[in-house]
């Protein structure tokens, strides 16, 4: 209870004292971090670095080192990717078919450093398939969260919905799923007033913590479910439009707009 209580003020008080920190010196100047969002609104990636701060914490307070190190590699895949990245290759698709012509994209690089970060964090197993299931669901869940970030707040609201359920209860992985939490809804109101995003940096750092929460507290059925889950809806997303989906649906797209800037 303690270090639960802990990750949520640490790691919320973290997100935020990076996020003021970065606004007022932003490494490389203002304008390697600006960008223009869905509304061509003007705003910053700072909240990815911001979220990443948190969830370090939060990952430190959970007591794995290899999630601390699985963490911190997925925000610096996610942040090479957001600076360097290029956008003419999309989906998974899109990446293996650049790979097939002989281009290495920044979204291969970072599919294949977020295996390896599932791999590093994933707790010990009796049988290898598991932990190579638990490496999946880690990685897997830190990609599905950047595919939702394509709305201001709808990652950090997924990462929210996600996160409470799973810091009830004892154990590390309540501890991690607490510090998630915390980090997002410290983050939401400046994400949804559209003065920053957190980008692939945030989502992948919010996602590998979640899904490390659910490997280290989850039974094997459930395990396997979530996997199940993350696997479909990321091949879905190659085929399917989120957005689309979420507007169609009256509860899903009520939680979406809500506290998001009028048109």
């Amino acid at each position: 209870m303690i270090r639960r209580a802990l990750a949520v003020g640490a790691s919320a008080g973290a997100a935020l004292a990076t996020l003021r920190a970065l606004r007022d010196a932003p490494p490389g100047g203002r304008e390697r971090w600006a960008r223009v969002n869905f509304r061509d609104r003007d705003v910053d990636l700072l909240g990815g670095p911001a979220a990443a701060s948190g969830c370090l914490v939060a990952a430190t307070l959970a007591g794995s080192p290899g999630l601390v190190g699985a963490v911190g590699a997925s925000a610096a895949l996610g942040c090479y990717d957001d600076l360097f990245g290029v956008t003419h290759a999309r989906g998974l698709r899109g990446h293996l078919a650049a790979l097939g012509r002989g281009e290495l994209t920044t979204g291969i690089v970072k599919m294949a450093g977020l295996a390896a970060a599932g791999l590093l964090a994933a707790p010990r197993r009796s049988h290898p398939a598991a932990r190579l299931a638990d490496a999946a669901l880690i990685s897997g869940t830190a990609n599905l969260v950047n595919l939702l970030d394509l709305r201001p707040g709808r990652a950090l609201k997924a990462t929210v919905l996600l996160g409470l359920p799973l810091a009830t209860g004892r154990g590390s992985g309540q501890v991690a799923a607490a510090g998630a939490a915390a980090t997002a809804i410290a983050l939401l109101p400046g994400d949804l007033a559209e003065e920053h995003m957190i980008g692939d940096c945030g989502a992948n750092a919010l996602g590998a913590l979640i899904g490390w929460s659910v490997a280290a507290r989850a039974s094997t059925p459930t395990r396997a479910l979530a996997l199940a889950t993350v696997v479909g809806l990321t091949l879905a997303s190659e085929r399917v439009s989120f957005s689309a989906v979420i507007e169609r649906q009256p509860a899903l797209n009520v939680l979406d707009r809500w506290g998001r800037q009028p048109a």
